[in-house]
């Protein structure tokens, strides 16, 4: 289990133990992600190795001891500006790639990758005129008036938005939304050469306990609840009615054990969203947010940040029929619960 003392990877660790195998955690403890405190308290027993997927010497000791890799460890979040850039590109690219080897040398067949809904771009759109469509780029201009809503290319009428299916155009906007492709692109280029199983689960807005908090990584949940607890409102940008699938991280860990004692075609990549198949706005959020942590009304100020997406809402139907997953944690319950949730205190640089 590679980022396995992060927020989503030591919860796959904790499902995993319950659900009676061993899992071995490997994780750098990034200081983004984890603070300059070590290893998290909540490891528990779990066997816990502190070492980086970039070590080819370290993965190959390990990789003698397990018969699957469930690979979390990415750095993620829409990040600062494009000088991140070469460390997304180092941590979730070149480490995937010496994962890959590791595992083609010691003859590891079986990888479940945590990808990511990002690579959809924008997501899918219905243009009154012209059926399913592709969005167009929104431009600046439109969002510095407040037209927040992408326009068909052929006839620039507004949208509807559409659940996005995993046969649907990949067009990553940001680096971290390239990086997570090109992962995805590498593990199946590694399943055709080796012979190898690939699950590709492209989870969507995950939240719950362990997120990191006070850091430009973090998920917009998290920085919700960062203001909050200061006191703040929370910042909106737009005007809070671009659509995301909030998840629970609980869901998620089980997902990600549902591919790993699920068979996946050999020789190839299977992608999977991994969703609550209900989607929510952003305002929305912030509102129910608020709410549970007694705090200050939300304030949209407009705006958006360089190389977001409108809307990206995902169809479930592929999980549910390829993983017999189905998300159990409902919007209004999570949300209720994270306000009290444990956050991992992280560091800016």
């Amino acid at each position: 289990m590679t980022g396995g003392a992060g927020f989503i990877g030591s919860q796959v660790a904790d499902l995993l133990s319950e659900s009676g195998h061993e899992p071995v955690l490997l994780d750098n403890l990034l200081p983004t992600a984890h603070g300059p405190g070590g290893a998290p308290p909540y490891l528990g027993g779990h066997r816990f190795v502190e070492g980086d997927v970039t070590d080819g010497g370290l993965l190959a000791e390990l990789m003698t001891e397990v018969d699957a890799v469930c690979h979390q460890a990415a750095v993620v979040g829409h990040g600062v500006d494009p000088t991140d850039a070469p460390s997304y590109a180092l941590h979730n690219d070149y480490g995937t790639a010496v994962l890959l080897s590791a595992m083609y040398t010691a003859g590891v067949g079986r990888l479940v990758l945590a990808s990511s809904m990002v690579v959809y771009g924008e997501g899918r759109y219905a243009c009154p005129e012209h059926s399913t469509v592709t969005a167009a780029p929104r431009v600046p201009s439109d969002v510095d008036t407040g037209r927040y809503e992408p326009r068909c290319r052929d006839c620039q009428a507004e949208l509807t938005p559409l659940l996005v299916p995993e046969d649907a155009p990949l067009a990553p906007r940001s680096t971290y939304a390239a990086t997570k492709l090109a992962q995805e692109h590498l593990a199946g280029a590694w399943a055709r050469q080796s012979g190898g199983a690939v699950w590709a689960l492209r989870y969507h807005n995950v939240y719950g306990p362990r997120m990191p908090q006070n850091t430009p990584y973090a998920g917009v949940a998290s920085l919700f609840r960062s203001a909050l607890r200061r006191g703040e409102s929370p910042t909106v940008l737009e005007d809070g009615r671009q659509q995301r699938d909030f998840v629970h991280v609980r869901d998620v860990a089980r997902a990600n054990v549902l591919a790993l004692e699920s068979p996946a075609p050999e020789g190839d990549l299977t992608a999977v969203n991994i969703c609550s198949g209900h989607p929510h706005t952003v305002g929305e959020l912030a509102v129910e947010l608020a709410k549970a942590c007694a705090g200050p009304a939300p304030t949209i100020v407009g705006g958006a940040r360089p190389a977001d997406v409108r809307h990206v809402v995902a169809d479930p139907a592929l999980a549910r029929k390829l993983l017999g997953f189905e998300a159990r944690t409902g919007f209004a319950e999570g949300i209720a619960a994270f306000a009290n949730d444990p956050l991992r205190e992280a560091t800016t640089t």
